[in-house]
């Protein structure tokens, strides 16, 4: 049995200065900042009314609206037609629009990408112009098109198109730009053009991240057609919105849980194709 030599604090002590030093002046400025992001944070939830009595009030009534959603109860069989052929032009609404924003952001997320283009100002022209879409919602962007080619799932599927184009080139070009080199400049010295070591240098090693990308923006796009369905941009959002208007709890919880249902069985369906992408295999837990 061996036995350990004494610890020298000593020893450490020199060799660690840093860790031996009581409250110094930068840990100090970090509790200063902690303490200063929580006094802000009761701050904002004071003035937003977080302590006072609406909060218990709240609580009541929240149980009572709970009751009213229970059970969930459609109302006919001619309203589960309607619904699950709404929410099937919900889920056709995302998926178009998804599928649009990828084709046309992947050029952009070329051009925003300093390891492809080498001219800085076109990198920047177009990181401010993905900069620019990206900074208005969704929502505006439903309206924006229902004023210019009116109401239906043809303005959703563009708004969901023109949203996600700034946030796909944003993310596309950072997955390019972590891209290992190697590949590219292996393509050149071969006799390859730079166009061609972007093909078959770059764009195998970013498929799988950037279809994740999409997939995963997929389903949440099936969950932002059904709020921007409310404005008249076509699915689900426009009957849900009336359910409620009317007060018909019951049909507005039946249609939530038929999202719901939707939104899983999308999310196993696009894990699936994930996994199937970057080369493994197994059950999604």
């Amino acid at each position: 049995m061996s036995i350990r030599p004494p610890l020298d604090i000593d020893a450490l002590r020199s060799r660690h200065p840093q860790h031996f030093q009581g409250c110094g002046r930068d840990r100090v400025m970090a509790l200063g900042v902690v303490a200063a992001a929580i006094a802000l944070l009761l701050v904002g939830m004071a003035g937003l009314g977080f302590f006072d009595s609406k909060m218990l009030q709240g609580a009541s009534k929240l149980w009572e609206v709970v009751g009213h959603l229970l059970p969930p109860d459609p109302g006919s069989w001619s309203h589960v037609r309607l619904y699950a052929s709404a929410l099937v032009e919900t889920v056709a609404i995302s998926l178009l629009g998804t599928l649009s924003a990828a084709l046309l952001a992947m050029p952009l997320g070329l051009l925003a990408a300093r390891n492809v283009v080498a001219a800085r100002v076109l990198r920047l022209l177009t990181r401010r112009s993905l900069d620019m879409i990206r900074s208005v919602d969704i929502l505006v962007w439903a309206l924006i098109w229902i004023n210019v080619v009116g109401l239906g799932p043809f303005a959703g599927a563009l708004a969901i198109m023109t949203s996600d184009i700034g946030s796909f080139g944003k993310l596309f070009s950072e997955a390019i730009e972590a891209a290992d080199r190697r590949p590219v400049e292996g393509v050149v010295a071969a006799g390859g053009s730079r166009l061609l070591g972007v093909r078959f240098g770059i764009l195998p090693e970013v498929f799988p991240v950037l279809a994740s990308q999409v997939l995963y923006y997929f389903e949440s796009n099936t969950r932002s057609a059904t709020i921007i369905g409310i404005v008249g941009a076509g699915g689900i959002g426009l009957h849900l919105a009336e359910a409620i208007r009317v007060l018909e709890l019951q049909q507005v919880s039946f249609i939530i849980a038929m999202i719901l249902i939707t939104v899983v069985l999308i999310d196993f369906t696009s894990n699936q194709l994930r996994f199937a992408l970057i080369g493994r295999k197994g059950r999604v837990a």
